[in-house]
């Protein structure tokens, strides 16, 4: 062997396995990229999952998920200035319950002895007299009907002479004694002699307004459907500015109190208002000297 080529054995030898002819290392096989991959995982941080946040959202339940007696979100409505003080101060001066319609109105006109459908139907028939007509003179006309037996039948068997005077002198007793015949034929015929139960067919029939109507379903039938607006608490609304506008008519005082009033006191509103009307707040020459709202009410500024 020469020289040269026991150098070169040396080197080979030296160089170890897998040493090429440049001296090149072997690529590692796919075990080995494992290993290796497996190494550099292992000095690498860990990363641990992150707990997802749960959002809570706050929805409105719907009405069978709150429950059937939950009440409607309530929508802030105007009210009159001071009317709660107003309306204290009113009651207290209505105190004694000594004003005509405390003791002569529609409560107080029908036989409570009679059968129930009889006693509904002289309710209605005291507030078709009632229309323009002061208590005393309603209260008097419906106490000489009674006294001759007040029932429908009774009444569809007088003549339109012998009713008229009966009933007389409340205001139109003409149009009344035709109202009241044609009213009692209608209840006789198509409700058996009883009164209906709907302020919508109460209206229907003749001479009958919507303030006789709610009277109606209050005093006959024990339900309040609205406020009962008469020629008093028309007044009296507009003269306290109980309407967010100046009203023309009952009707229109009516559907402006109900936007706002609460409705617990619909029922006492009106015998409230009339016996206030009967005797401090009158139509002409209101009493403001004697009213304890007079610092309270508009009306009374300017007088």
């Amino acid at each position: 062997m020469t020289a040269l080529s026991a150098r070169m054995l040396t080197r080979s030898r030296s160089l170890g396995p897998g040493a090429g002819p440049r001296g090149c290392r072997e690529e590692p096989g796919p075990l080995r990229r494992r290993e290796a991959a497996a190494a550099r995982k292992s000095h690498s941080p860990v990363k641990r999952p992150r707990k997802a946040q749960r959002l809570r959202v706050a929805y409105e339940g719907s009405d069978s998920e709150k429950g059937e007696g939950a009440e409607p979100l309530k929508v802030p409505v105007w009210e009159p200035q001071d009317w709660q003080q107003q309306l204290v101060n009113i009651r207290a001066m209505r105190n004694k319950k000594d004003a005509p319609v405390d003791h002569l109105g529609t409560e107080h006109c029908y036989d409570s002895s009679a059968p129930p459908k009889v006693r509904r139907y002289q309710v209605l028939l005291s507030l078709m007299l009632s229309s323009q007509t002061k208590d005393q003179v309603t209260a008097g006309a419906m106490q000489r009907l009674r006294a001759r037996g007040l029932t429908v039948d009774s009444i569809l068997q007088t003549d339109d002479a012998t009713l008229g005077k009966l009933i007389y002198p409340v205001g139109f007793w003409r149009s009344k004694v035709k109202y009241i015949k044609q009213t009692s034929a209608i209840l006789q015929q198509h409700y058996g002699g009883d009164i209906p139960a709907s302020v919508a067919e109460l209206v229907a029939l003749p001479g009958v307004g919507p303030k006789m109507a709610h009277l109606a379903m209050a005093v006959a039938w024990g339900t309040v459907s609205g406020i009962a607006v008469d020629t008093h608490v028309h007044r009296i609304a507009n003269r306290l500015r109980w309407t967010k506008k100046a009203t023309k008519s009952p009707e229109e005082t009516r559907a402006a109190l109900e936007e706002w009033l609460p409705r617990e006191l619909w029922h006492e509103i009106n015998g409230l208002l009339v016996g206030f009307g009967q005797q401090t707040c009158l139509p002409v020459h209101p009493r403001c000297h004697a009213c304890l709202n007079q610092a309270l009410c508009p009306a009374a500024q300017g007088l």
